[in-house]
C-alpha cells in the first residue's frame, strides 16, 4: 500500500518528520519498506497483513497514525448529496441472482457531466501512488479507492441497455472485452455485471470496454459494492487478472463504506465534473453480521503485557483506533468493535492492539519461569525412524497438501471407502475436502514428475490424514509409498533396468519391520481391484494398490505401471520395539547348503520357508532365498527356487555327518508336504 505524507496530513496533524513517523508505524506493526521522494512528496510503501484490509486506504493508515501519534483524527463522516430528481424520471433496475454473491449494490446516476483532464492537484496525487490518470471521471473512482479503500467503477449510462444492471454469474464461454484491451472467455465461476443483453464488467475485477467513460460520455451510472471475496477471488484466478480493486474486495470491503464513499464521489463528481445526481438505486442482500462486544479486562491487560495503563488511557486509545469504548463492572470495559476491523474477535485481540500502540519495545524482557521437563516422545522418534528408514532404501520424501480435490479420490478409486471432510468455503476446486488419504496425492505428485522426464519415481510421504468418524473428525499418521518407472543399475553383465513391482513393496515393508523389531506383515486379498490389503497378524493395517489403466490415462500417464501403498502408522507404531537383544558373534564356522527345486505357484514361500526352519532346528540357523525364476526352462504353473540353508553350532564346528541328515530332511519335506520337485 502507497501513501503520500501529505495526503495524510487531510487526516490527522502530524508533527512527526517522515522518517520518525515511518520508524513508529514499523514498530506499530505496519511495516514501512520504503521512503521515497516523487515530485517534492514522500511516499510511503508499507506491508498491509491479509487480516488488516482496512488498511489498504490513506484514511485507514491515518486512523493508526492518529492512534500511534495521540493526535485527534479528523473527522471521516462523508457528505450525502441531495438527489436532484426522483427515481421514477431515471429510473435504473437492478437485480441480483444470488444474494451471497453480492451482498450489497447501490447505483447513483449522474447526468450532464463534463468528461476531461482532472485538475492538477488530483492527477500528481495519483500518479505519485503510480496510478496512471484517465480523465476526470475515472480519476474520482480511483481516488475514493485509494482514500477509503472502496472501489468504485462508472458505467457510460446511455450505453447500457434498457436501463438495468444484473449481478450474475457469467454463462459458459461467454465473452468481454475488457479495459486492458483484451478479449476474456468467462465461466460460471466469475461474476459478472450484465444490462440486458450480455456482460459489461467482471465484479470486483475490471470494467468492460464496451460501457467506459470516454470523453462523449454525458451521464454516467456509479456503481458502489460489496461482492463475496471468494468468488472474485476465483474469478482473479481463473483470469490471471489482478487489479487494486481485486486486490481489496479478495480482503473485504466494509458496507459502510461502500455506499459513503460513492456519496463521497458524488460530490467530487459535481464540483470537478458539474453533474447532477438524479437516482439513487440501493440493493441489499445479506446483511454483514455484527461484532459481538468484547469485555476487557484492565487488570489482565497490566498482567499480560507488564506494562502499566489505566484504563482512561486503554479507552482513548481505542477510541482513537475506531473502537465504541463503554464502562463495565468493576475495571471491565465493554468495546464494540467496528465493522471495518472483523479480525478484533476476542480481548486477546485487544489486548494486542493496546501492545501495538504503547509500544511493544515498552514490554519488559523477561525469563520464562515455566520449569521445562524434558520427555520422550514415542510418536515422533518412530516417525523420524520411519523417514529414515524410507531415505535409507533410496526413497524421496515428498510433502503434499492438506486440501485435495474430491474427484481424484473417484479417479484411483478410493470415494468409496474414504469418507472425506468437505470444507464449506474452498478457496478453489482443487481443495474442497480435507484428505482421507495419501494415495491420491502420491498418484498426482507421480504423474507430475513423469512429466518431468523422470524415468524413475520413488516417493515416500509420512503425513496426517482426517477422517469423518460418527464421533468425530479424527486425525491419523500414515505412511505413503508411491514407485513408478524403472531402477537402473551396471552389473557385471552391463547395464541393467529393472522395472518396479509388488516386490519392492514387500522388501521395503521387511526392512521396516526388521528395523522396528516387529514380525514380517502378511498380504491378504482385498474388496479394490488391483490391490492388496496389508496385516499385522489378523488386524488390517493397509492397502498396496496398483493403478488400473483407465486411473492412469485421467492422470496423464502413459506406458507406465504405478504402485501405490498406504499403512497405518499408529497400529504399526504399536507393534513396533526399539528394544534390542544383541548375541555374541559365533565362534564357529557355519557350512551353507543350497537346494535348487521347483514350485507349484500356488504355494506360499511363507508357509514352506518357516516350515522348512522349524524342521532344521538346531542346526539351522538360517534359510535365504537365493534365486527365482519364471521361464520357458520352467513347466507352466511352476516357479524355479534356489534356497540357501546355513548350519551353525554355538558349541563346535560341526560336521558332514552331524549336517547330512539333517539336509535330507528338508529335501523330504519339500517333496512329501509341498510336492516340490528337487533339481
Amino acid at each position: 500500500m502507497k501513501v503520500t505524507y501529505d495526503w495524510l496530513k487531510d487526516f490527522v496533524e502530524i508533527r512527526l518528520s517522515p522518517q520518525a513517523l515511518a520508524e513508529k508505524l514499523t514498530m506499530a506493526g505496519l511495516e514501512v519498506t520504503s521512503l521515497e521522494y516523487r515530485g517534492g512528496e514522500v511516499v510511503f510503501e508499507i506491508e498491509i497483513t491479509a487480516n488488516r484490509q482496512d488498511l489498504l486506504s490513506v484514511a485507514g493508515i491515518a486512523r493508526e497514525v492518529a492512534a500511534i501519534t495521540a493526535r485527534p483524527l479528523k473527522s471521516l463522516k462523508h457528505l450525502h448529496p441531495r438527489v436532484l430528481s426522483s427515481q421514477a424520471e431515471q429510473p435504473v433496475r437492478v437485480k441480483i441472482e444470488n444474494k451471497k454473491d453480492c451482498p450489497l449494490y447501490t447505483a447513483k446516476v449522474i447526468k450532464d457531466i463534463k468528461v476531461g483532464p482532472s485538475p492538477d492537484w488530483l492527477r500528481k496525487r495519483l500518479e505519485r501512488l503510480g496510478c496512471r490518470s484517465v480523465n476526470n471521471i475515472v480519476d474520482i473512482t480511483n481516488y475514493c479507492l485509494f482514500t477509503w479503500g472502496e472501489p468504485l467503477h462508472a458505467f457510460d449510462l446511455d450505453k447500457l441497455k434498457d436501463n438495468m444492471l444484473e449481478v450474475r454469474r457469467a454463462k459458459k464461454n461467454e465473452k468481454l472485452a475488457t479495459l486492458d484491451g483484451l478479449s476474456r472467455t468467462l465461466s460460471p465461476d466469475i461474476l459478472v455485471i450484465a444490462d440486458s443483453r450480455k456482460p459489461i464488467a467482471i465484479a470486483g475485477i475490471m470494467g468492460g470496454k464496451d460501457t467506459e467513460v470516454t470523453e462523449e460520455t454525458n451521464n454516467i451510472l456509479l456503481e458502489a459494492a460489496v461482492f463475496d471475496p471468494i468468488i472474485v477471488r476465483h474469478g482473479r484466478q481463473a483470469l490471471g487478472l489482478q487489479t487494486d480493486s481485486s486486490y481489496r474486495f479478495e480482503r473485504g470491503v466494509d458496507f459502510e463504506t461502500a455506499e459513503a464513499a460513492s456519496w463521497q464521489a458524488v460530490e467530487w463528481i459535481r464540483t470537478l465534473a458539474k453533474g447532477k445526481c438524479v437516482s439513487a438505486k440501493k440493493s441489499v442482500g445479506l446483511t454483514k453480521k455484527k461484532n459481538k462486544p468484547i469485555d476487557l479486562s484492565a487488570s489482565r491487560v497490566h498482567r499480560l503485557l507488564h506494562i502499566p495503563v489505566r484504563a482512561s488511557r486503554i479507552k482513548s486509545t481505542l477510541h482513537r483506533l475506531g473502537f465504541t469504548v463503554k464502562r463495565g463492572s468493576k475495571d471491565k470495559l465493554r468495546v464494540l468493535v467496528p465493522a471495518f476491523r472483523p479480525d478484533v474477535q476476542l480481548e486477546i485481540d485487544l489486548i494486542e492492539e493496546i501492545a501495538r500502540i504503547e509500544g511493544f519495545q515498552k514490554i519488559p524482557q523477561t525469563l520464562p519461569r515455566v520449569a521445562l521437563k524434558p520427555f520422550e516422545n514415542r510418536v515422533r522418534d518412530l516417525i523420524s525412524l520411519t523417514k529414515n528408514i524410507m531415505i535409507g532404501l533410496g526413497l524421496n520424501e515428498v510433502i503434499t497438501y492438506s486440501l485435495i480435490d474430491k474427484n481424484l479420490l473417484d479417479c484411483i478409486g478410493l470415494s468409496q471407502e474414504q469418507q472425506a471432510i468437505e470444507i464449506l468455503n474452498p478457496l478453489s476446486k482443487e481443495q474442497e475436502i480435507l484428505r482421507p488419504t495419501l494415495l491420491a496425492s502420491l498418484a498426482q505428485c507421480v504423474a507430475f514428475n513423469l512429466n518431468q522426464k523422470q524415468e524413475y519415481v520413488p516417493i515416500f510421504e509420512v503425513a496426517q490424514v482426517f477422517l469423518n468418524h460418527p464421533e468425530g473428525p479424527k486425525e491419523e499418521w500414515r505412511l505413503g509409498l508411491a514407485l513408478c518407472g524403472s531402477r537402473s543399475f551396471v552389473l557385471e553383465e552391463g547395464f541393467v533396468k529393472d522395472p518396479v513391482d509388488f516386490l519392492y513393496f514387500k522388501g521395503i515393508l521387511g526392512a521396516l519391520c526388521g528395523k522396528m523389531g516387529m514380525a514380517e506383515l502378511q498380504f491378504m486379498g482385498s474388496a479394490i481391484p488391483s490391490s492388496l490389503d496389508i496385516h499385522a497378524g489378523k488386524e488390517r493395517i493397509g492397502l498396496m494398490m496398483m493403478l488400473e489403466r483407465k486411473v492412469l490415462e485421467k492422470l496423464g500417464i502413459k506406458n507406465k505401471n504405478v504402485f501405490l501403498l498406504e499403512l497405518s502408522l499408529e497400529k504399526l507404531f504399536s507393534l513396533a520395539s526399539l528394544e534390542r537383544r544383541f548375541a555374541p558373534l559365533p565362534k564357529y564356522p557355519g557350512i551353507t547348503r543350497d537346494i535348487s527345486f521347483l514350485l507349484k505357484e500356488t504355494i506360499s514361500l511363507r508357509e514352506l520357508l518357516d516350515a522348512l526352519l522349524a524342521q532344521g532346528q538346531p542346526l539351522l540357523n538360517r534359510i535365504k532365498i537365493v534365486d527365482f525364476y519364471k521361464g520357458r526352462q520352467i513347466p507352466s504353473g511352476y516357479k524355479g527356487l534356489t534356497i540357501s540353508c546355513l548350519y551353525r553350532s554355538q558349541e563346535r564346528t560341526l560336521t558332514e555327518t552331524e549336517i547330512s541328515p539333517v539336509h535330507e530332511l528338508l529335501c523330504s519335506m519339500l517333496t512329501d508336504r509341498f510336492a516340490a520337485k528337487i533339481r
